[in-house]
């Protein structure tokens, strides 16, 4: 009898918070880069209703205003509120 076994992989749409939360990761990680190409950064990000959390461990010679990239990447992707 061949083995059997289970594959499963999970997809999500625009507007997840994940995708949401990955943009944000990505536009503080080009912003970081973009000053200090040596910058070292492990950013995770939460999101839920109103509320975005920035978390991990950045090491870097340079200086990024988090709350406006944040801001910033949430008008670009379509939230205006």
């Amino acid at each position: 009898m061949a083995p059997s076994f289970l594959f499963t992989s999970e997809s999500v749409t625009e507007g997840h918070p994940d995708k949401i939360a990955d943009q944000v990761s990505d536009a503080i990680l080009d912003a970081i880069l973009g000053q200090d190409t040596k910058a070292r950064v492990a950013c995770e990000t939460f999101v839920t209703t109103g509320m975005v959390v920035i978390g991990g461990e950045i090491t870097t010679n340079g200086y990024v205003d988090m709350p406006d990239v944040v801001r910033s990447t949430l008008k670009s992707i379509g939230y205006t509120d």
